[in-house]
């Protein structure tokens, strides 16, 4: 698919070599909810310009050279960490890498939680996002724009995550975060002639 465009590599959607995607299938929220905190990474080796090839199998009814479900899943019971487990199946010279920022959100996340007692530029524009989001549904409550996060932020940032499936913490994380950028920027388009 990519060769042909002139890469030398390929990226497909084979469950003989990926995981299978198919677009608007459901999954399970959790799993949901576990991707979005980690879309942003990729792994990489230093002077590799292409995507990693890290093959996935069960290591159970299925083996192959690279990660498996249960060897990942005992290597962490024994206190392994994400990149040990990672580079235990590919080598020492691999490191999780995170994209500084993904298409299409307005700006990345600030890599840390925001809560009560936050301030500054990222509650600001959160505040404006939410009040955007908050025109296309009106139960979320308009909040003032003044860049700290107080508890009419939290209430708002609360409602967001119970309309969106979300856990309703009133804590900005990464997947809420994302996940107010995301409808955000689907009702700003929305706007659009």
């Amino acid at each position: 698919m990519y060769r042909n465009q002139g890469y030398n590599f390929t990226i497909t959607s084979s469950t003989a070599y990926d995981q299978k995607w198919i677009y608007g299938r459901n999954i399970y929220a959790n799993v949901g909810r576990i991707v979005d905190s980690i879309f942003a990474n990729y792994l990489s080796r230093p002077g590799v310009r292409q995507p990693i090839f890290t093959s996935y199998c069960d290591g159970q009814r299925v083996t192959c050279d690279g990660l498996s479900q249960w060897g990942s899943q005992y290597l962490a019971s024994e206190g392994y960490t994400p990149i040990e487990i990672i580079r235990y199946y590919y080598g020492n010279d691999m490191y999780i890498n995170s994209a500084d920022s993904i298409s299409g959100v307005p700006s990345s996340w600030p890599g840390y939680d925001l809560n009560i007692g936050a301030s500054g530029d990222k509650v600001r524009q959160l505040q404006q996002q939410l009040n955007r989001i908050a025109r296309n549904y009106p139960a979320i409550p308009t909040i003032s724009v003044d860049g700290v996060y107080g508890p009419r932020t939290q209430e708002a940032v609360r409602t967001f995550q119970g309309i969106f499936n979300l856990p309703k913490t009133g804590v900005v994380d990464y997947p809420t975060w994302y996940s107010i950028s995301n409808i955000y920027v689907g009702v700003s388009r929305i706007a659009e002639p």
